[in-house]
């Protein structure tokens, strides 16, 4: 008898384990506009993943859609992990490499987390609405998206299973002795109460500054200059490890920043905070930086940070005057006034301008480095809290309110006693590490969703060539003139202006097969038939760039009779042929 109960337990849970593992019935489903109804790999998005959990995610989708999606690792972090990158395009239609790319990563610093998943919540749902979305099926087959959703997963996995602060740490786990004591900011921070948080610690005090609101225990407000206060603050969570008056010295007071690790407009530490020993010096971003190198198709780009809902372009140099030049940041401006209609509380904004000095920024390596239109989104603004735009009032207390009401006081760690080992009573409270930058579970996913809508418009406004139209003249003797008008029908051009001025990436090629070209030419003007004709190789006409939403005109002079092909190819801007 006990056999057959065993034995009808363990089928019992093989049943429920075959149940939950297989996705739902479609005939249950009544699909929501804009979603895969019944994806094939199912993913909750609604919380994060730390290094083990991505890994799972990219070998799944890469297993359940082979056709659209490949894996590989770009390299390896300073503790071995591997930097993934899912390549989706549709691979049945036409070379990879030959596609318009769109590269994507967040996740370059430590705490800024959801990058990692709205990077891969956009390889999900390209794979997952492919079969029934006819843009998404013309957009793979135009364009390649290479999406490496963090660039630092040593700091993210620091992030989550040690004890933090929202805003710690910035950096990977490099370990740096700060005051050289022997002790490393790899030791973190001091959790006294051992519950992977650091928080804050305040003490009674009949000089404090601070009291508690009335209304809402949980929060102190700084009295007046003529008020009397109950409590002193006394910082973040930790103690004086070794004696010097200093709490928590170890505790990512330097860190250096992976941000600040580019080469374009370095500037070493004692210039801008944070660099590191030199340009790329950083295996996580040497591996980034030897991947689009390799891959000179790459035309847009996107890193995620956060927070602040901002749509950010460079420079981040102040000095820097000439990169960014008129032409290219009218293409920048286009693209992004639409991310702020489609991201509502996102503002577009310029980095020194608008923020602050950065040197050896990402963002600007990619446009001034390879010439690529590039944006760094700043993901969360308190915005999305209740829809509207949140105060500065210190007296404001929307973060507060939205815990209460929306996710019903989780985000936060009620005060508690403790008897530190300096300040003797205390006590230990506030807001989670998961609050405050990064989105609470039911708001990631529609961030993710508009954020990845912006990169889709970003990608699908890569260019998109044509042989529009090809006419000939017969000029006698055996000789014939053809004329072809090659159009761009989306907003980049084939070569950014930075580009050009700096030569980074080779002219377009535009070719005749079939025939001997005895002559070719571009057409400067086709009203008043003037020419500039190309020396050598007249088969292959080499065009410094097609404009976006525009068109070039090329002529040649041949000889022969029958079929024949024109064709073009672009680095960015990718092959088209008639």
């Amino acid at each position: 008898m006990k056999l057959h109960i065993k034995q009808f337990i363990a089928s019992a849970a093989f049943s429920v384990s075959a149940l939950l593992a297989t996705a739902q019935n479609a005939d249950q489903i009544f699909k929501a506009a804009g979603s895969p109804a019944n994806p094939k790999v199912t993913v909750s998005w609604n919380r994060y993943y730390d290094h083990a959990g991505i890994t799972e995610i990219c070998k799944k989708i890469a297993a359940a859609h082979p056709e659209l999606a490949k894996l590989q690792s770009i390299g390896k972090s300073y503790k071995g992990r591997d930097i993934w990158c899912l390549t989706i395009t549709d691979f049945k239609k036409g070379n990879p490499d030959q596609k318009p790319g769109m590269y994507i990563d967040g996740n370059i610093h430590s705490n800024e987390v959801q990058g990692a998943e709205f990077s891969l919540y956009t390889a999900w749902y390209l794979t997952e609405t492919f079969k029934d979305t006819r843009f998404i099926k013309e957009l793979l087959a135009d364009k390649v998206f290479y999406i490496v959703p963090t660039i630092n997963p040593d700091g993210r996995d620091s992030y989550f299973h040690e004890p933090n602060t929202g805003s710690t740490p910035r950096s990977g786990v490099i370990p740096v002795d700060n005051d050289r004591d022997g002790l490393t900011d790899e030791d973190g921070y001091d959790d006294l109460d051992k519950d992977n948080e650091i928080l804050l610690m305040r003490r009674k005090s009949a000089t404090g500054r601070y009291r508690v609101d009335p209304s809402d225990p949980r929060r102190m407000i700084q009295v007046g200059p003529d008020e009397k206060g109950d409590y002193e603050l006394l910082g973040l969570e930790g103690k004086d490890d070794d004696g010097d008056g200093v709490v928590n010295e170890d505790g990512y007071t330097f860190q250096y920043d992976p941000n600040r690790d580019w080469g374009w407009g370095w500037q070493p530490n004692y210039i801008q905070n944070g660099a590191y020993k030199y340009p790329f010096s950083l295996p996580e971003s040497r591996a980034v930086m030897d991947f689009v190198m390799k891959h000179p198709n790459i035309a847009g780009a996107q890193s995620y940070h956060n927070a602040g809902g901002m749509i950010l372009r460079g420079p981040g140099d102040p000095t820097d005057q000439v990169t960014y030049n008129p032409q290219d940041i009218q293409v920048y401006d286009i693209i992004a006034r639409k991310g702020e209609e489609l991201i509502p509380g996102y503002r577009y904004l310029i980095v020194h301008k608008d923020l602050y000095a950065a040197y050896g920024g990402e963002l600007d390596w990619f446009y001034g480095g390879r010439g690529i239109y590039t944006y760094s989104n700043e993901l969360w603004t308190p915005y999305l809290m209740f829809n509207k735009d949140a105060t500065r009032n210190p007296q404001d207390n929307s973060n507060f309110q939205f815990d209460s009401y929306l996710l019903f006081k989780d985000a936060f760690v009620d005060w508690h006693e403790y008897d530190h080992p300096q300040y003797g009573k205390i006590e230990i409270g506030g807001f989670k590490k998961n609050f405050g930058r990064a989105h609470p579970g039911f708001l990631l996913e529609s961030d993710a969703h508009r954020n990845m809508a912006f990169t889709i418009y970003h990608a699908y406004h890569t260019p998109l060539l044509n042989v529009d139209t090809v006419t000939e003249k017969d000029l006698g003797n055996g000789l014939k003139e053809v004329t072809a008008v090659i159009s761009n029908s989306r907003i980049m051009p084939t070569h950014s202006s930075h580009d050009l001025k700096f030569k980074i990436e080779r002219p377009d090629y535009i070719s005749i097969s079939g025939v001997k070209a005895v002559a070719g030419m571009v057409v400067e003007n086709a009203d008043l038939n003037i020419t500039t004709e190309q020396a050598t190789n007249p088969e292959r006409i080499e065009v410094a760039n097609i404009p976006g939403l525009s068109t070039v005109t090329v002529r040649w002079v041949v000889q022969g009779s029958g079929k024949y092909t024109i064709s073009v190819d672009s680095k960015k801007g990718g092959v088209a042929k008639k």
